[in-house]
């Protein structure tokens, strides 16, 4: 398969074979100059949106209004948009409307320098308007013009300067930096769903810690998570947490990710969300109960930025479950196993790890449960039913709640290895059915409860 760079040179040049101006344009050049593998190319040319459907045979609309056609070409999609000039952006994310202009005034209107270059592959030149590339030598991130320009036209920009630079690892430019400060609160303009997005990609693309505490610093995080600020500060006890405070703690966690998903990128940074809402001093700093009061402040987090509702209830369990590691080793099989085959067990794992590493990098349950899992054969972990509701109704029973305490005690005793055949199966059923009766179905409400 033609390679994505080599198809959009291609894009290039047939625009310019048929006379039109045709550059690669913003953030593939600022990864090209930095040796990087681009994530996507956009090219821009001086055709307008007929010209380039006349052009190619697979084309699409993406953003006519705006000079934008989404070309297709050996198997890679792109943007090709006019050059132009926006005009005015009364809404904070879109220009009310554009003329097409050259391409000097279509890199002005831009973001960031870094991504306001142009490539011209077809002579190898880089075509710079805004200072980008000394600002790449710089290793820093500043704003086309004046920045309060830039974030009034679309109050996204400032998070998309955190990410940005804590990906590169570079720094913000002072009056950038400043301008986001005193813009901060306006973020509340942007919709949820660009904010949440916006956030996942700082905490997944990289530098995860930088971004986060420059969301803190600058004023964006009130506009985020707002109960990530009550970390700061919050002391730990030292003979467990010798890195210090917990926001200390939860940054060091997330240096320590490895290509997280959304969910664990979001989970590891709300994993202590509940302490300082359950901090006290007695014996020693305790936290009573954080993991259930963080697993409902994540909740309520989830749904606020509003992830989807299987995301929130993945993120949600991996913050409640993340301190039962702390038992693992005296867990009754039953349990354990239960515990294994959560789903995603491996971000749960992965958790723990980050978790441990992080404060007093003792690693002996993470590898506990590892050891566990490559031990245990699947049928261990998961049994096939001995016996079902079916046979709990031939037995003389009435179907209801009790079936599914009274069946959970039956692979309860799989897992423990003590039931391993129909007959002990339902020796067990008729055993919980009748201490359930004589105790006014109190051991079936604490089956169900295991």
């Amino acid at each position: 398969m033609v390679s994505a760079l080599d198809t959009a040179v291609e894009v290039v040049r047939r625009l310019n074979a048929r006379g039109f101006r045709a550059l690669l344009a913003g953030g593939c050049v600022r990864d090209l100059q930095l040796g990087l593998a681009p994530r996507d190319y956009d090219v821009a040319t001086d055709a307008d949106p007929q010209q380039v459907i006349d052009i190619f045979q697979n084309t699409r609309p993406v953003g006519a209004h705006f000079g934008v056609v989404e070309v297709r070409l050996a198997g890679h999609s792109f943007e090709v948009a006019r050059f132009r000039r926006d005009l005015g952006y009364s809404d904070g994310r879109h220009p009310d409307a554009v003329e097409f202009a050259g391409e000097a005034e279509d890199a002005r209107r831009r973001d960031f320098t870094v991504n306001g270059m142009f490539w011209d592959p077809l002579t190898d030149r880089v075509l710079d308007y805004v200072g980008g590339l000394a600002d790449i030598e710089r290793k820093t991130i500043r704003t086309i013009g004046t920045a309060e320009d830039r974030f009034t036209e679309d109050r996204l920009r400032m998070m998309r300067a955190v990410r940005l630079g804590c990906r590169l690892h570079w720094r913000i430019d002072a009056a950038t930096f400043g301008a986001i400060r005193r813009s901060s609160a306006d973020l509340a303009e942007v919709s949820v769903e660009r904010v949440r997005d916006e956030f996942v990609r700082i905490l997944t693309e990289g530098g995860a810690p930088l971004g986060v505490r420059w969301l803190i610093d600058s004023g964006l995080m009130n506009g985020v998570a707002p109960e990530v600020l009550e970390l700061d500060g919050v002391p730990q006890p030292p003979e467990y947490h010798p890195e210090g405070d917990v926001l200390t703690h939860t940054l060091i966690m997330l240096g320590l990710m490895r290509n997280p998903s959304p969910g664990l990128a979001m989970a590891v940074l709300l994993h202590d969300v509940g302490k300082p809402r359950t901090f006290r001093r007695a014996d020693r700093i305790r936290f009573d109960n954080h993991a259930a009061v963080g697993a409902q402040m994540t909740d309520e987090i989830c749904r606020r930025l509003r992830f989807s509702g299987e995301a929130t209830r993945h993120i949600v369990r991996l913050v409640a479950d993340h301190h039962r590691f702390m038992h693992v080793r005296q867990m009754r099989a039953s349990r354990l196993k239960r515990f294994l085959r959560l789903e995603r067990f491996d971000e749960h794992l992965e958790l723990h790890r980050v978790d441990c590493m992080s404060s007093h990098r003792n690693l002996e349950n993470y590898h506990f449960c590892r050891q566990a899992l490559e031990t245990l054969e699947p049928e261990e972990i998961r049994p096939e039913p001995l016996i079902t509701g079916r046979d709990l109704i031939k037995l003389g029973y009435t179907p209801g709640p009790s079936f599914k305490a009274v069946l959970r005690a039956v692979e309860d005793g799989q897992l423990d290895g003590r039931v391993r055949d129909r007959e002990s199966a339902l020796l067990v059923a008729r055993g919980v059915f009748e201490r359930g009766a004589e105790s006014g179905c109190n051991v079936l409400a604490e089956n169900g409860s295991t």
